[in-house]
């Protein structure tokens, strides 16, 4: 999934994708300069290639710890991420040593990409492409969450969730609502019915 681009390549597509994502986002200079999520997630690349040299573990571990000092934001050097990926306000996220994150992926703040198993094993999720996951989300285990993906704000997720689905609530339940359209309702009134749709 993580694809070793170069690097500016990889700054211009990230810089994309926050200025996609973000709504306040009105100058790239901005963005460059101020947005914790996208510095976070520079230096966890730089980060992760050292991880995987065999000399290059505790440098990693100690651009991490300086990263997440700066940003606010903890990914360890382990995780595989993909490409675009973005992180927006980004205070709290926490994205632990064996998670794979795939391509287009947005979290907001507050979200735990966290294990549940104190075995050198993998214990952290794997999140598929195109997938959004809303601010306070813990996303718990080694559990897959499919693409076209979007996860509820404060949702406790500790089991798969099938590509396309609506997963919100603790524990978190998935639904695709776009299935459940009726032709008898307005876009208006099924924004009320389901508030999922606001994700």
């Amino acid at each position: 999934m993580a694809t070793h681009l170069p690097i500016r390549a990889t700054v211009r597509e990230d810089l994309a994708a926050a200025m996609d994502h973000d709504p306040a986002a009105t100058s790239r200079w901005v963005v460059l300069l101020t947005s914790a999520g996208l510095h976070a997630i520079w230096l966890h690349r730089i980060a992760h290639r050292w991880w995987q040299q065999p000399s290059g573990k505790w440098p990693a571990r100690l651009l991490a710890y300086v990263s997440r000092s700066v940003t606010g934001i903890e990914i360890h050097p382990g995780a595989h991420i993909g490409r675009r990926f973005f992180i927006d306000h980004g205070m709290g996220v926490v994205i632990g040593e064996t998670s794979v994150v795939g391509d287009d992926v947005m979290l907001f703040h507050g979200v735990t990409l966290g294990g549940t198993s104190g075995k050198r094993v993998k214990r952290h999720p794997t999140l598929g492409n195109d997938v959004m996951v809303g601010a306070g989300a813990k996303i718990l285990g080694d559990i897959h969450v499919g693409s076209n993906v979007r996860v509820g704000a404060n949702s406790v997720v500790v089991k798969d969730v099938p590509t396309g689905a609506v997963a919100t609530g603790i524990p978190a339940r998935y639904r695709y609502p776009q299935l459940d359209d009726s032709p008898m309702m307005a876009p208006e009134e099924r924004l009320y019915a389901d508030p999922a749709l606001f994700i």
